[in-house]
């Protein structure tokens, strides 16, 4: 689809229904997380890919889906420069919420602390670590693929491939290790050059069902498969070249900058999991778009999913004061059951009163 073309659907049901069982998928890896008696594929890991670890690169997908959508819709009706800069706005504007949501770290308790830490500590600790969490890394990686977003289809696949060759060398040549030492979460501040992966894939969706809903859900599974198959292809790298765990099963190897971490957003991850958010979508895309079905629950969150993320925290932060993590499985899953079912319920009350928050 090219800039000026403004007769896309305005909304797609099947993006909605996509995007809310992702935060209906986040509400229960969330909300079960932390309790050790919960089957490990529902927790996240460094060394390997859960099911866990497949539901964040699901928002960036969606993310990418909504990102053209509206870079064409504000390219045809004000121009490219006016697209761009509300692109820009977007981006910082999510960057700030990220730095003031999940708050600075460093933890300088004195004055002294503060004053006597080395500047480049100081740096790392403040803006670099706890910092760069999930609305963070979106707002970064929105930023990063602005000028490729209304382009074609092969500008947007070199960004990605460019950007994963770049991630490689900078893991191999000490950010691998540097990730660890600093034990940032979802790749620190680098983690854009693989969130790109997902955010690329999700704007080539969009062009596909642009097309045609029944047309494109069988092309976005076939793409999916290849491209599930290469990040796997990619892990196996590992150690020299041996062959890895598939995904979802725990490592019998040593990890390394090759192994699927949601950690490390290493690229073998980010590939697969880019992939393995476009056979997800597409049948979000059969089921919905083609065959007209929908579920409350995903409608709910899916429409106000930002608004969502803030409530599921605010309740978690409530749930984990009676949740310790050696609890039974038994008290994990009434714990968590209760506050997933709260915090959907906050959300549907607030969807059907108008409310709903959008950057």
């Amino acid at each position: 689809m090219k800039p000026d073309d403004a007769t896309a659907p305005r909304r797609l049901t099947s993006l909605d229904q996509f995007r809310g069982y992702t935060v209906l998928a986040m509400f229960v890896v969330n909300f079960l997380g932390d309790f050790r008696s919960v089957p490990a594929i529902l927790r996240h890991h460094h060394t390997w890919c859960s099911y866990a670890d497949t539901v964040m690169p699901q928002f960036f997908f969606a993310v990418g889906m909504a990102l053209r959508f509206v870079m064409l819709r504000d390219g045809a009706r004000h121009g490219k420069a006016a697209a761009l800069r509300r692109g820009l706005q977007r981006g910082f504007l999510l960057m700030l919420v990220g730095f003031i949501w999940y708050h600075p770290g460093g933890n300088f308790r004195t004055w002294d602390l503060l004053t006597t830490a080395e500047t480049g500590r100081l740096f790392r600790d403040v803006f670099l670590t706890n910092a760069f969490q999930a609305l963070t890394h979106i707002g970064l990686t929105t930023l990063w693929v602005l000028p490729v977003m209304l382009g074609g289809m092969w500008l947007r696949v070199g960004l990605a491939a460019g950007s994963a060759a770049l991630h490689v060398a900078l893991s191999h040549a000490g950010w691998y290790e540097t990730l660890h030492a600093w034990r940032v979460i979802d790749g620190g501040p680098l983690g854009f050059l693989t969130w790109t992966l997902p955010v690329v894939a999700g704007s080539l969706a969009w062009d596909a069902v642009s097309s045609g809903a029944g047309k494109a859900w069988p092309r976005l599974l076939a793409w999916s498969l290849p491209i599930m198959g290469a990040g796997y292809a990619l892990s196996c790298l590992t150690a020299g070249g041996v062959l890895a765990a598939p995904p979802f099963v725990p490592p019998w190897h040593e990890p390394d900058a090759w192994t699927m971490s949601q950690r490390a957003g290493s690229v073998s991850y980010q590939l697969f999991a880019a992939g393995c958010s476009l056979a997800v979508y597409a049948l979000f895309v059969c089921w919905s778009d083609v065959g007209g079905r929908s579920l409350a629950v995903f409608t709910d969150l899916g429409t106000n999913a930002l608004l969502a993320y803030f409530i599921h925290m605010v309740v978690m932060g409530a749930t984990a004061a009676v949740g310790p993590d050696d609890a039974p499985l038994w008290w994990a899953l009434l714990l968590s059951g209760s506050g997933i079912l709260l915090s959907w319920g906050a959300v549907r009350w607030c969807g059907r009163r108008g409310l709903h928050l959008r950057l």
